[in-house]
């Protein structure tokens, strides 16, 4: 058995939702499973402190979910092209994995939502691969031979799946954007699998 860890912080709710899609997607391949978990929102002016379980959503992410994943999806809104301070500054704790190897090796694979077109979805996503390239992990997009990338009006790139939230953050997820998001946590699956056996 696989497991996925499906990791990503979400402010108003579609990252949240883009990633039971993902999570749906690698549960569609045999041999998988996937682990959701989220990051605390951080403070600008103090370092905030949260309980350690969440009112609601997923459970907060350890190092341990790290180590025990074969395969990690990471999401987040785009701030300014970038990801989201919270997902950052959990990436930024992970020095001791990147020094044991714990990550080397493994896939991942990145999603985002923006609330316009033009809002940084592709180079959100790529930021989100760096840290991850750093650790060694084998990075995954999606193919074009998903033929939604050549005919979504919305989000969707080869460097991942996105979603276009709008200003006030409520589009719903295209048809067209759950079936990407579905495809590229089937992919990571798929991938995971491989580089297990």
């Amino acid at each position: 058995m696989a497991e996925i860890l499906v990791l990503y912080y979400s402010r108003n709710g579609s990252v949240a939702r883009m990633a039971q899609l993902v999570a749906r997607g690698v549960e569609e391949v045999a041999g998988t499973t996937a682990r959701i978990r989220t990051v605390p929102a951080v403070s600008t002016v103090c370092e905030a402190t949260a309980a350690t379980i969440p009112d609601e959503g997923a459970p907060y992410a350890t190092h341990d979910d790290l180590k025990q994943c074969d395969g990690l999806l990471l999401g987040s809104p785009t701030r300014f092209g970038n990801m989201a301070a919270p997902l950052k500054y959990f990436l930024d704790s992970t020095g001791s994995q990147w020094l044991s190897g714990t990550l080397s090796g493994k896939p991942a694979a990145f999603f985002t939502s923006t609330a316009s077109m033009h809002g940084g979805q592709e180079s959100t996503l790529l930021s989100m691969m760096l840290p991850l390239l750093h650790h060694g992990m084998l990075i995954c997009g999606i193919p074009f031979s998903e033929t939604d990338l050549l005919n979504t009006r919305s989000g969707g790139t080869p460097y991942g799946a996105s979603h276009l939230a709008g200003n006030d953050g409520k589009h719903p997820i295209t048809e067209e954007e759950k079936r990407l998001c579905r495809a590229l946590g089937r992919r990571l699956a798929q991938t995971a699998l491989k580089l297990k056996s």
